[in-house]
């Protein structure tokens, strides 16, 4: 949230590597330290760490959409009610279309919904019916 990231940008005992990217986790048993990636200096260091946090879902994976679905001006796929698309039978859930909440309980939430709804889709759907 941003107000988490404004918190982390004014604690003095935060380092942001901006422009890096983690390219190996290191150690056996546990986390010993990374191996980063400076992208802007194109410069290969190690980090020494203890652990680490791993975030992901902040930018929808939905390029391969664009021809196909309606996204919105940031990626997500546009709804209409909660999971349905602008094709009939194609649902959609969590993060690519959830750009409120992005929990993983309600990401759970949303599959099932779009999997009652895909197969409701299915059965009332006589051309489906057929082959189904």
């Amino acid at each position: 949230s941003k107000i988490m990231a404004e918190r982390a940008l004014k604690n003095e005992k935060i380092e942001v590597l901006w422009n890096t990217e983690v390219k190996e986790v290191l150690g056996n048993e546990t986390v010993t330290g990374l191996k980063i990636f400076n992208n802007q200096e194109n410069k290969e260091s190690t980090l020494e760490v203890n652990g680490m946090f791993l975030s992901i879902g902040h930018v929808p994976s939905t390029q391969f959409l664009t021809d196909i679905l309606d996204l919105d001006e940031n990626g997500y796929v546009k709804t209409m009610g909660d999971v349905e698309t602008n094709i009939p039978g194609i649902f959609v859930a969590g993060e690519i279309q959830d750009h409120i909440y992005k929990q993983a309980i309600t990401t759970a939430a949303d599959g099932c919904k779009a999997a009652l709804k895909a197969q409701r889709w299915l059965e009332g759907n006589e051309e489906i019916k057929n082959v189904w």
